[in-house]
């Protein structure tokens, strides 16, 4: 085992609980459902080259609250204290870019015709003064603009093809020809053929590279030509130091299940023709960066060879000349590069991206660490490969964004009592604030912080997890206690906001949640420990969870709930098929039958990372581990919370089953579905759907932890069912 801490027995932080703001004498409410109509979030942060100034997203609830506003904000950093002012006024603007001179921003802007969303075009904004204009109308839209270091030049990515710009302008010309037909049927040639979140996928219209020539504020603007072609997709381009070149990743593989994810590296040149490939790679490159002098890119990138259900990411280096090979710079730093803890409150639209930040001297990078459930920054060595600390604390930094010196660094910082705002990042790794974008909501709440425990497993691997007590938390009072569970299953929970766990503590209960062995940030061997055995010894882990902090007072060990979405779900599942201690469990975008799931999900398993083979030829590998196998044992009441639009976990492969499974049985069950909503329901659903699952979650728990009366539950409002009899009793809870 590679973790860094050998400690022995359990370790539990000083973490005190804390209430955020409180003042004598301040009356503080306790946080809603609702709140999060309230919220705002920063996304995509920029900085100007200069680093006088810095543009970033603001993302909202609109007013109807089933969607999302976006309008972009920008900083003034030469002035101490500071207030971000708004710069656009549309509401679905997004992406913004600086010009190298830092005054002009490029960004994307989309909009609607008749209802409906048209595509996203290119916008530049004077920051002199005057209001943005369009400068791209391209029928597939156009995207991720990036101005090439000497201004002269914005390269963009959009789907159209040539065949649309004709038709499109014929259309123009000619009236409609009423016996033209736009077939709607789709024929299915590949395994992976639609993608939670975005639906089908469109092999017609692979992303190419658009290029244009910036026009002068009163030109017209340039046609825009295509820059790459062909049926593969490219995609994080960056421009070369001297403005004559663009570099980009590209897979080119018609079905690249068949084989171990790889990409390869490839540039072309500003006046067109055809790609040259720099490399090709054993591995898939993601978040490039290129050197200030040109003559390396680093990029993030797993090797999983062998094949491992889970590959720590890694920072890699390689020089831009034909036939470089690719060298791993943190083989031997054991936490994973490029990535971070999860939330439920990370903007839900205009996210932006973490691509490593290089140094004015081309000798090291800065990136995001994720380890024992944190996210920091870290500067790592490129002859080296040594990595140091940059920033410290119990927090996640979720974006970071310098000046083209680096004498500003900014990074966008989120900690379980701050949704994310804007930190300054001194040379020795000191942070001060820079936006308090919710303190306004934040002052009326009463938010506490979680406490941190530690505590050896059965085999005594090291288990982090957190607890969150109600806000007016009384030690000599018995609460209810929610375990709940994360997906991935390599993924972590940490140092970060979380509505849901705030608001279920303000509700009353006691809330749990572990980084189970499978989880990431500790290490290569703790998260691919569970591989070909999940779902397996994790419930272990979680199971103790639960007993240590029954064991550490104020619980009620007879008002146990527990729930989980995703792998999350899958645990719930597994757990009310394993034991009866809990009284209710809400099991959420969940698979309990693996076979079906392998066959119907949006993305393959042909690589043999979580089973030894297919069903058809290991078929008990896949019902050993589903819990639609073990049905019969479940007494547990369950709601199944479903999005209709989930192609992740397809509801079919999941809690439709044990639904329609446990009303067999005469067990308490409940399904509730979320229409149009797809396996982001909890992280970027519509508003009002994020509530009203919280609501759901809740409500169920009332019903059966704590007896308040749901009627909308019950078959027959006020009868509630009563359970059929059948012999199983469950395993001991730490077994």
């Amino acid at each position: 085992m590679r973790l860094r801490r050998k400690l022995l027995g359990l370790v539990i932080s000083a973490a005190v609980i804390t209430v955020v703001g409180v003042a004598h004498g301040d009356a503080r409410r306790n946080i809603t459902e609702k709140d999060l109509f309230a919220f705002q979030w920063i996304g995509d942060t920029q900085m100007a080259p200069d680093g006088s100034r810095l543009a970033f997203v603001k993302v909202v609830v609109n007013a109807k609250h089933d969607g999302y506003d976006t309008s972009l904000w920008l900083l003034d950093m030469k002035t101490a204290g500071a207030e971000p002012t708004r710069l656009t006024s549309g509401i679905h603007d997004s992406d913004p870019r600086w010009s190298p001179d830092g005054q002009t921003l490029a960004f994307v802007r989309a909009t609607e015709k008749d209802g409906k969303p048209e595509p996203g075009q290119i916008f530049l904004l004077p920051l002199a003064g005057g209001e943005p204009r369009a400068v791209t109308t391209l029928v597939g839209g156009a995207g991720n603009p990036s101005f090439s270091p000497d201004g002269k030049h914005l390269l963009f990515s959009s789907t159209t093809s040539p065949e649309d710009i004709e038709k499109a302008e014929k259309k123009k010309t000619a009236p409609p020809d009423p016996n033209e037909h736009e077939s709607d049927v789709r024929v299915i040639t590949k395994a992976v053929y639609r993608f939670n979140g975005v639906g089908y996928i469109d092999f017609k219209h692979p992303s190419h590279l658009w290029v244009m020539d910036v026009p002068g504020v009163n030109d017209e603007a340039a046609k825009p030509r295509q820059l790459t072609s062909g049926r593969f997709s490219e995609g994080d381009a960056h421009w070369a130091p001297d403005s004559q070149s663009v570099y980009f990743t590209t897979d080119k593989q018609d079905e690249p299940y068949y084989t171990l994810p790889r990409n390869e590296i490839d540039r072309v040149g500003v006046s067109g023709g055809a790609a040259a490939t720099i490399a090709s790679l054993d591995v898939s490159a993601s978040d490039i960066s290129i050197s200030p002098d040109g003559a390396r890119v680093v990029f993030h990138a797993s090797m999983n060879q062998p094949v491992l259900s889970y590959t720590q990411p890694d920072l890699w280096v390689m020089d831009l000349t034909a036939g470089a090979k690719p060298r791993n710079l943190t083989a031997k730093y054991d936490y994973d590069i490029g990535s971070g803890v999860g939330g439920d409150n990370r903007a839900p639209r205009a996210a932006g991206g973490n691509a490593p930040i290089w140094t004015p001297d081309s000798k090291s990078v800065i990136d995001v660490v994720e380890k024992e459930g944190t996210t920091n920054l870290v500067s790592v060595d490129i002859a080296t490969g040594e990595v140091r600390e940059f920033t410290r604390g119990n927090q996640a930094v979720q974006l970071s964004a310098a000046s083209r010196d680096l004498s500003k660094l900014v990074a966008l910082i989120s900690t379980p009592l701050n949704i994310g705002d804007l930190f300054t990042i001194a040379t020795d790794g000191r942070q001060q604030q820079l936006t308090h974008i919710n303190d306004k909501l934040f002052a009326q709440l009463n938010l506490t912080q979680p406490e941190e425990v530690w505590f050896n497993s059965f085999d005594g691997r090291r288990i982090q997890m957190w607890v969150q007590r109600p806000p007016d938390y009384d030690k000599n009072k018995k609460y209810p206690l929610i375990l709940n569970i994360h997906g991935g299953p390599h993924a972590a929970y940490g140092w970060v906001f979380d509505h849901e766990f705030q608001w279920m503590a303000a509700k009353g209960y006691v809330v749990v949640y572990p980084n189970p062995r499978g989880s990431t940030s500790y290490g290569q061997e703790f998260g691919n420990i569970i591989q070909h055995k999940y779902p397996g010894d994790d419930y272990r882990d979680l199971m103790l969870a639960v007993d240590e902090t029954i064991k550490r007072g104020g619980i009620d060990a007879n008002k146990l709930g527990v729930t989980g979405g995703s792998g999350g779900g899958v645990l719930t599942d597994w757990t009310v098929t394993h034991t009866n201690r809990f009284k209710a469990a809400v099991s959420q975008r969940d698979i309990s039958d693996w076979t079906s799931w392998w066959y119907t999900d949006d993305f393959t398993l042909f690589q043999h990372s979580w089973f030894k083979d297919a069903p058809f030829n290991n078929p008990e590998d896949f019902s050993s581990r589903s819990a639609i196998t073990f049905i019969k044992n479940i007494q547990t009441p369950m709601m199944f919370i479903l999005g209709e639009a989930d192609y992740r976990t397809p509801p079919t492969s999941g809690g439709e089953q044990l639904f329609r499974g446990l009303k067999y049985m005469k067990e308490p069950t409940v399904m509730v579905r979320f229409p149009g909503e797809s396996h982001e329901l909890s992280r970027s659903g519509q508003p009002w759907h994020r509530v009203e699952r919280l609501e759901s979650i809740v409500g169920w728990f009332d019903k059966y932890l704590d007896g308040v009366a749901r009627p909308e539950y019950d078959v027959v409002p006020g009868i509630v069912p009563q359970p059929a009899p059948h012999e199983y009793h469950g395993e001991p809870a730490s077994k």
